[in-house]
Parts: C-alpha cells; sequence; structure tokens
C-alpha cells in the first residue's frame, strides 16, 4: 500500500478521492469538486490517499500549525474492510506531523478532531455501507488511538457556506501527553476561528457558541 500525496485537482487520483468522498460522507460534509483546487495547492494543507493495487481505498486530510505545535485531522476515509487502512494511514500520518514538527524546531502538542457522535444523531449514517466507517466503530477506535472530548457543546458552519449550522459531532482533541485533563480555551477558540475562515457564513448558534468558550479559561478533556 502506498500513501500518496495529492496537491492538484486534475490528478487522476483526485477525482477517486472526490469519488469516495462523496459515497461515505453525507452531502453536507462535502466541499464541491471544484472548490478542492485551492485547499489542495495550499502547502499547509496535506491530503494523502491510501493506494492499493492502482485504486484509492482510503485518504486522509490534515494540517500542522507551527507556533500552535498542534495538528488537525480533517478526515479520514476508509474505503474497503480487511486491508488496516485505518492503521497504515494514522501511522503515516504521524510520522509526517512528528517530521514537520520537528522542521519547525517543535514538539507536537497533539492534535485535534471533529468526531461524530452516533448518540446525538437522529439517524446514523450508512456511510457507504463500509462498516469501518461506522461512527460507532470510528469513536472506539479513535477513543483507543487517544482522542478526547473536550467538554462543550459543539456545532460546525456547514461546508455548503448556507449559514446553517451542523450538529452530531463532539470536538477533540489528542494529546501527545496522554495525563492532560485540560486544555486552553483561548487555542480552542483561536484554532475554530482560524480553521472555519474560509467560511464567511457563520451560523448563530456558531457564533454564540464562540463567544461562551472566550469566557473561559480551560476546557476539560473528558473520555469519548
Amino acid at each position: 500500500m502506498e500513501f500518496i500525496r495529492i496537491t492538484n485537482i486534475n490528478d487522476p487520483l483526485f477525482a477517486k478521492l472526490h469519488t469516495l468522498l462523496g459515497q461515505v460522507f453525507p452531502p453536507e460534509e462535502v466541499l464541491e469538486f471544484e472548490l478542492w483546487k485551492e485547499p489542495l495547492e495550499d502547502p499547509g494543507i496535506r491530503v494523502f490517499v491510501a493506494v492499493y493495487e492502482d485504486e484509492v481505498v482510503g485518504a486522509t486530510e490534515y494540517r500542522y500549525y507551527p507556533g500552535w505545535s498542534i495538528a488537525m485531522t480533517d478526515f479520514t476515509i476508509i474505503g474497503k474492510p480487511g486491508l488496516s487502512i485505518g492503521r497504515f494511514l494514522a501511522q503515516e500520518r504521524q510520522k509526517d506531523l512528528l517530521r514537520l514538527a520537528e522542521e519547525h524546531g517543535e514538539v507536537l502538542k497533539g492534535g485535534f478532531a471533529e468526531i461524530y457522535n452516533p448518540y446525538m444523531m437522529k439517524e446514523v449514517f450508512d456511510f457507504g455501507g463500509v462498516m469501518p466507517m461506522n461512527p460507532f466503530v470510528r469513536r472506539e477506535v479513535l477513543s483507543h488511538l487517544g482522542y478526547k472530548r473536550i467538554d462543550f457543546p459543539y456545532v460546525h458552519p456547514s461546508w455548503k457556506n448556507d449559514g446553517e449550522a451542523v450538529g452530531g459531532l463532539d470536538f477533540c482533541f489528542m494529546p501527545t501527553d496522554e495525563t492532560l485533563s485540560e486544555i486552553q480555551a483561548s487555542l480552542v477558540v483561536d484554532f475554530l476561528k482560524n480553521y472555519y475562515s474560509v467560511l464567511p457564513n457563520k451560523p448563530q448558534k456558531w457564533l454564540e457558541m464562540i463567544e461562551s468558550l472566550e469566557k473561559q479559561e480551560t476546557i476539560n478533556l473528558l473520555p469519548l
């Protein structure tokens, strides 16, 4: 299996990736094909696919933020069961992040991720019928990897940029120091403002969430 970075919308592997995205994620979570041009060309956004027998069987998108010494995993996709794709992607991503932190003279502090909370969702998406993508399964796997839930009610702006709030997720952090029990609220606020700056139509619920977080000094990290 190969870990290959995509940096151009015209890369044939990207068409396969975008098809896979549409198969496993609900429509409001998938950026339109043409709108991927700038993100793919952004040196700070790292999109890698797992290629097995010339097919894209998995993918992950993530970023490293110098100065904050943290990462953000945008998504991880497993397209087929029985190939250890999730483990492969997690290991390759971690090696790349550690290298990036070292290049900036930093030590990786951890990484954020949005994680579906199936216990909050009115309906559980079938994620293309791929069982490893089932949100109950994924939640347990991410817990085993070390992710912790940041203790606040979370929504994010829809990637359709229609001003709607998307719920049914938790905002989580995987600290490098597993004994960490809280996180600075200012880091969460600064990160979310930066991360969603690309979407100008912010939902009122999101703005109220940010306002509430700005009044706190720290936020507890809870078991996932």
